[in-house]
């Protein structure tokens, strides 16, 4: 009979890398990298190259390498949505009360099925 194997000491993440890690401007960044992962599916989707990828939304390749592989500063969230609607994605913000008074709002990103 086998024993069970005991797990390190290890924290539990709040669902957000960027803020586990101490980072500033957290939320945005786990944004933006929710939408390049986003963009980095349709590219893969239509099967371009990054060459045509990058023609279609208007941005060097090299800065689009940049992009898939986490340089999220290179553009902004807005930046990021009108890359979407180049590959004819919709995207829809909704502004709404948060739940929890005296706390502060969130953002999040919610692929449509």
């Amino acid at each position: 009979m086998m024993s069970a194997k005991r797990l390190p000491a290890h924290e539990i993440g709040s669902g957000n890398i960027f803020a586990d890690l101490g980072l500033p401007n957290a939320e945005e960044h786990l944004l933006k990298a929710a939408l390049v992962v986003q963009l980095k599916r349709l590219i893969a989707e239509r099967d371009l190259t990054q060459i045509a990828a990058a023609k279609l939304i208007g941005m060097k390749q090299p800065d689009l390498s940049k992009l898939l592989r986490g340089q999220l500063r290179l553009v902004s969230v807005e930046k990021l949505m009108r890359m979407l609607t180049a590959f004819n994605q919709d995207v829809e913000i909704t502004l709404k009360p948060h739940r929890k008074r005296g706390e502060a709002g969130r953002i999040t990103f919610i692929r449509a099925a």
